[in-house]
């Protein structure tokens, strides 16, 4: 209750100014209730994986800390499994606040704020069927010296940064190829990505009109290998 004092011959309450901070709100379990929602093109489950790979490798890197990250990636996953009891656990042990009862938005006990996108809590209303692997096969080779040759900057989910020598007409699969004579990493195991948009197997470089230097992100899910041998 608020202190009192004598003013103009009666008592009134007088307002106090609290030195601590506010409270975020009142902490509420975890609804069981996944959001829905429709992606901006129809998305395979690939495609979905590759945009929550892309969320994971940067979010962490630009604010909050990263245990609590971990917290949030692992309770997200058991969410979407359904196993909501593992997720409130893992909320509560980290010391998460959730003041709507959702991973949309919550706090650590700093008062640092996280927001999750909903795609990585449950997939889009227009997802689509994965294509196979086995159309990467009818795709066909570029003509020989055909097109320009120009180099691609990329940047791969290790942290590396390269400048990878294509032509204008390689599709996505055949810069794929290069990148893994270069680099090692198996194309099945890359995913490409433009202005946030995944690229799919079949399209031209050419056709994207990427502008020059602009930096393409290549997600993989696998480590690096060194194609040469390292010398003791």
């Amino acid at each position: 209750m608020a202190p009192y004092k004598i003013k103009n011959g009666s008592v009134c309450q007088c307002e106090i100014s609290d030195p601590r901070p506010v409270a975020l709100g009142r902490n509420q379990p975890l609804k069981k209730e996944k959001p829905k929602w429709k992606s901006d093109y129809p998305m395979t489950d690939g495609q979905l994986r590759s945009k929550r790979d892309e969320f994971w490798d940067t979010a962490p890197a630009f604010e909050g800390r990263k245990e609590i990250w971990d917290a949030l990636k692992a309770a997200a996953h058991a969410f979407e499994s359904n196993d909501h009891e593992l997720a409130q656990a893992i909320i509560d042990g980290a010391n998460i606040t959730l003041p709507h009862g959702a991973l949309t938005e919550c706090y650590d006990e700093l008062g640092n704020r996280y927001q999750l996108p909903v795609y990585c809590l449950a997939p889009p209303i227009n997802m689509i069927e994965e294509k196979s692997d086995i159309e990467t096969l009818d795709i066909p080779e570029p003509p020989p010296n055909s097109g320009y040759e120009c180099q691609l900057r990329l940047r791969l989910s290790t942290g590396k940064d390269l400048k990878l020598v294509v032509r204008s007409t390689d599709t996505v699969y055949h810069m794929k190829r290069r990148l893994h004579a270069a680099e090692g990493v198996e194309p099945s195991s890359q995913r490409w990505f433009f202005s946030g948009r995944p690229l799919t197997d079949k399209m031209k470089l050419e056709e994207l009109k990427i502008p020059k230097d602009y930096v393409v992100q290549v997600i993989m899910s696998q480590p690096l290998q060194n194609p040469t041998p390292v010398e003791n």
